[in-house]
């Protein structure tokens, strides 16, 4: 009835603490695919848990991650047939693809008549990508009935979904242009006039052109709770991108940095830190959850194309969250049925879930929130930006 454990954790203080638990109550939770053991160790502040072998501490809100042991998850969970691996570019996680992508990226010819639409990952893109299109098309309905992925193009998908290898043994599978090569469509899609470009490519990966102010297109950045876009991004992976794993240590591999276009404060803050710069526009996804119109009203006016009060209201409208779950040319429920018709996703779901500020108080366990929020802090310390 001696289980003695050595457990090396890592405060709030970043303090190295050792403990040798020999009598504390635990209990094993066994399952039967897997006989995967849960062990909790009942501390006040400290949380172990084995899930099918991978040891995940929690620490007084921080996770004690170890490098090779979040490779280890990445390559184990988070590859697939369209997504053979990952690199590392400018301290940022990318698929390895990007590597063919990035030079030409980096050398891009940018048009300042385009418009770009710039995130992390599910923070509000495809709600600003419509919004920024009917302002830009004044309120086109009809013409927005092409898929946004045809209307807004976004830039470096192809990195995302490397289809060449699966199209060769299966001559049927024929993914939209926008996916399949994403470079040749943008510029394809350019030469026709300006464009909303959607990316969710770090400042330190944007071209050389607008790192260096040589072009001054307008941007429009929008970003989102970490918390709730952590919860958004996993629903996401698991239905769109391949992931595999647990959300615990989906939560591990986003505040260590270790998913694409992560870490997420390196995102976030260049673009906080030029919210001033008269070619860019800093949008928070909860200000357009509260109060929309006044959002739509904002985003015109930096676009210079001001609506009026009957267009903002009809505008409103189409853009509400049922409007956009239920509209084909913005759910991407044709590439989820794509992914789903050869296999190549096994999760079911829809791309927009539930679009609610503070989801992840009903999702996460409280000791996750503690993490992020101590995290949260660390990272914001000393900035302005308040979530």
């Amino acid at each position: 009835d001696h289980l003695p454990v050595l457990v090396k954790g890592i405060n709030d203080r970043n303090v190295i603490i050792d403990f040798v638990w020999h009598r504390y109550h635990y209990q094993f939770q066994l399952d039967n695919l897997y006989k995967s053991v849960r062990r909790k160790i009942w501390l006040s502040f400290l949380s172990i848990s084995f899930e099918f072998g991978a040891l995940n501490l929690i620490t007084m809100g921080l996770f004690a991650n170890n490098n090779s042991d979040l490779e280890n998850i990445l390559k184990h969970d988070f590859t697939s047939t369209f997504r053979p691996g990952y690199i590392t570019v400018e301290g940022v996680t990318m698929p390895k693809r990007f590597e063919e992508l990035r030079e030409d990226i980096y050398n891009w010819d940018v048009k300042e008549e385009d418009v770009w639409i710039c995130s992390f990952p599910k923070t509000g893109t495809t709600w600003t990508q419509e919004m920024v299109w009917m302002i830009m098309h004044n309120l086109d309905f009809v013409g927005g009935e092409a898929n946004l992925g045809v209307r807004s193009p976004f830039l470096e998908v192809s990195a995302l979904f490397d289809y060449r290898e699966f199209k060769k043994e299966n001559i049927e599978f024929n993914p939209p242009a926008f996916l399949d090569n994403s470079l040749k469509f943008v510029r394809d899609q350019s030469m026709k006039g300006p464009i909303c470009l959607k990316t969710h490519l770090p400042w330190v990966l944007l071209p050389k052109e607008i790192q260096n102010q040589i072009k001054l297109p307008k941007i429009i950045y929008v970003t989102r709770n970490p918390k709730d876009t952590c919860i958004s991004y996993y629903n996401h992976s698991r239905l769109m991108e391949g992931y595999r794993g647990n959300f615990e240590n989906f939560c591990r591999l986003f505040i260590a940095g270790k998913l694409p276009f992560a870490p997420y404060w390196n995102h976030i803050l260049p673009f906080w830190e030029r919210r001033d710069q008269p070619n860019i526009l800093f949008l928070k996804y909860e200000e357009l959850i509260h109060d929309l119109p006044s959002v739509i009203r904002n985003v015109a006016n930096f676009l210079d194309r001001p609506l009026s009060c009957e267009q903002v209201e009809v505008l409103s409208s189409h853009l509400s969250f049922a409007s956009m779950k239920n509209n084909p040319a913005v759910n991407y429920e044709m590439v989820v049925d794509l992914n789903r018709k050869f296999n190549l996703i096994e999760c079911e779901g829809s791309f927009m879930r539930s679009g609610k500020v503070g989801d992840y108080k009903a999702k996460m366990a409280p000791e996750i929130i503690e993490t992020f929020n101590e995290w949260t802090a660390k990272n914001l310390n000393g900035s302005s930006l308040k979530y």
